[in-house]
């Protein structure tokens, strides 16, 4: 898990220099689909977002609640960290 959040930690530092056209955002949900081979979480919501290209799926599967939070880029959702809800 330790892995996970500083890659994302990371991942964030590397687009700061986006953020003046970019707004950082919440959502929280339960995930209804995976899939690593295009590097996505899609939550109940309906909405796709997109996964760092380093980043570890371990310890997430359907019907895990998680708050992600994200930056829209390019009208796409990257995500810059992730916690599951207890």
């Amino acid at each position: 898990m330790r892995f996970v959040i500083s890659t994302l930690l990371a991942v964030s530092a590397m687009l700061a220099p986006f953020a003046a056209w970019a707004q950082s955002a919440d959502a929280t949900g339960t995930i209804t689909d995976i899939s690593t081979a295009e590097q996505t979480i899609k939550l109940d919501d309906g909405k796709v977002y997109q996964t760092p290209a380093e980043f570890n799926f371990e310890g997430l599967d359907k019907d895990v609640e998680v708050v992600i939070f994200y930056t829209e880029i390019d009208g796409k959702r990257m995500i810059n960290d992730l916690e599951l809800v207890q």
